[in-house]
């Protein structure tokens, strides 16, 4: 996910990008082409970073990095979220109806965002879940109360790699909060396609430059062709 956060505008923008989108990997030309998940196998965050830039044309100031086992435990932390279900499907023990708003904790939230096989929409669709929960996450997690909790900052400190100090996310937490005012959610829409037995979503120019217009503008940056 690349996520935006802009207190000037009081918005925040969170897009996926698809996991077995088609890319060439900067630092591992004889691996190219290949899905975007790859790029951190090969490697990590550094080269996953680079596929972002090159393919996107957008900056990535820092990153994030959390298993789920680190999600389920900062949900918990949070006191659960409020999410409303996008359709009906069952589980890991777990069901849920479209349109009505479930209170998950932790574990409930994974098996509701983890779930593929059984949404119309397959990969995409469990995208939209995460996102969900990101963005319900984000919410609760914003709050003085949450931001002072030192169970919180513990717990989620060590459940996340990233380039940012503990006094970076505290500032950044406390001084962005306002634009978590309105969150909005997309995805790159990529189609598939079959190459050499490998399956793909191939994400056109197109839609790699409406993607990058829309990042780019939440940053309060000009529009940049991307190759």
């Amino acid at each position: 996910m690349m996520i935006t956060l802009n207190p000037k505008t009081h918005k925040t923008l969170i897009v996926s990008v698809p996991r077995d989108m088609k890319v060439n990997l900067p630092g591992y030309s004889q691996y190219s082409p290949s899905k975007i998940n790859a790029a951190y196998t090969y490697g990590g965050v550094d080269e996953t970073i680079s596929v972002i830039k090159n393919e996107f044309s957008v900056p990535i100031y820092a990153y994030g990095l959390i298993n789920m086992g680190g999600l389920e435990k900062a949900i918990n932390q949070v006191g659960g979220v409020d999410v409303k279900s996008p359709l009906t499907f069952s589980y890991e023990g777990y069901s849920f109806k479209k349109n009505v708003t479930y209170h998950m904790n932790g574990k409930k939230a994974l098996a509701f965002s983890r779930m593929r096989y059984d949404d119309p929409r397959g990969d995409y669709g469990r995208q939209e879940r995460q996102r969900l929960v990101v963005m319900a996450l984000l919410k609760e997690s914003a709050s003085y109360r949450t931001l002072l909790n030192n169970e919180f900052l513990d717990s989620v400190s060590k459940q996340v790699q990233t380039d940012l100090s503990l006094n970076s996310m505290l500032k950044l937490a406390t001084s962005y909060r306002s634009a978590l005012g309105t969150i909005k959610s997309d995805h790159a829409q990529g189609t598939t396609s079959n190459i050499d037995g490998v399956s793909f979503e191939v994400v056109s120019k197109s839609e790699r430059q409406r993607v990058s217009n829309e990042v780019r503008k939440s940053l309060g940056l000009k529009t940049k062709t991307v190759e």
